[in-house]
């Protein structure tokens, strides 16, 4: 069969489709023939070993995807390695059915994206019952304000699956771009506020736009300085959701920022929670819920052959995509 296999760790020229035997599954594992896979920020991290408790090339590549089992069901699905070939391997607890109306190309796109920004939204106490961050409200002080929440890579796939899910838990949104364009596009799925961090200091922005006093979390895929920035973007007892380091450098934490509003930095890392049916089951309830009342539509930017993998990988690797990039097997 076919697969995009990463030959060395020498970046995107690592990257090679080659003829690989078929897999095999574990215990509790299921075949699925592979139609769409979903890139991720992540991918192009591993092409340079940036990425924690890869095994060493060679390995097939990609960590989500959308196909169908061995009984012809149309399934979504998460993996650590091996989803971009025309069959791979999953957990069955990391399965999920198709929505009847949705392509192959939008249910890839859906377990990475959405999960991470529910989690997101779960971790920073938003989606409890009375939409209110438990840990933005002081103690004896009533829960009546609205929740605000920075998203930086706004128009990013987990930026417009953020921006969809904090419009239905009745979030207010701040986002950072470096496309006006894009940002118009994200506005139209809800988001409220616009950031241009090309043009514009986005710490001085939350800060002006909310009287200087900040929001309850930001979703922080950056790292580097931006973990700090971040950090002083904060309300008191606030959130930094620390998801990613796109930019390759370790995060960096204000620790005066911590104490002086009682703030918190938390890592989302999904590989971790993806096996903890506790978090994902309840996670899935509410998210396939509001995907059967038309709630949730995956925001497809660019989709490619697998023979032009690079290219995919390329795009995302220069941020120049919107929402999720896509490969056809």
């Amino acid at each position: 069969m076919k697969a995009l296999v990463l030959a060395q760790l020498s970046g995107l020229d690592g990257l090679h489709v080659q003829d690989v035997p078929e897999p095999t599954p574990k215990p509790g594992q299921a075949i699925i023939r592979v139609t769409a896979g979903g890139l991720n920020f992540a991918d192009v991290m591993t092409t340079k070993g940036g990425y924690p408790g890869m095994p060493a090339p060679p390995l097939i590549v990609g960590r989500e995807f959308a196909g169908a089992d061995e009984t012809g069901r149309r399934v979504m699905g998460y993996a650590q390695w091996g989803a971009f070939a025309e069959r791979t391997t999953a957990y069955l607890r990391a399965l999920w059915t198709i929505p009847d109306a949705w392509t192959d190309e939008q249910a890839a796109a859906f377990p990475v994206n959405y999960f991470t920004a529910y989690l997101g939204y779960w971790q920073a106490g938003m989606t409890s019952a009375a939409g209110q961050p438990p840990s933005a409200v002081p103690p004896g002080e009533p829960r009546q304000r609205t929740p605000r929440v920075l998203i930086h890579a706004v128009a990013g796939g987990v930026g417009t699956a953020a921006v969809q899910i904090g419009r239905l838990l009745g979030v207010e949104m701040y986002g950072t771009s470096s496309s006006d364009e894009k940002l118009a596009r994200v506005m139209e799925l809800g988001l409220q506020h616009a950031i241009n961090y090309k043009q514009h200091d986005y710490e001085e922005v939350v800060k002006n736009l909310t009287r200087g006093e900040g929001v309850d979390a930001v979703f922080e895929m950056l790292g580097g300085d931006h973990t700090a920035k971040s950090l002083r973007c904060l309300r008191d007892f606030g959130r930094v959701i620390q998801y990613g380091t796109a930019t390759g450098k370790q995060p960096k934490l204000d620790v005066r920022a911590l104490y002086a509003k009682s703030a918190s930095v938390q890592g989302l890392w999904l590989s971790y929670l993806s096996q903890k049916p506790e978090v994902m089951e309840p996670a899935w309830r509410q998210l396939s819920a509001w995907i059967a009342a038309s709630h949730l539509n995956p925001q497809i930017g660019e989709v490619f052959p697998l023979d032009r993998a690079v290219d995919a990988y390329k795009l995302l690797e220069d941020g120049a995509n919107y929402g999720k990039v896509v490969l056809k097997m």
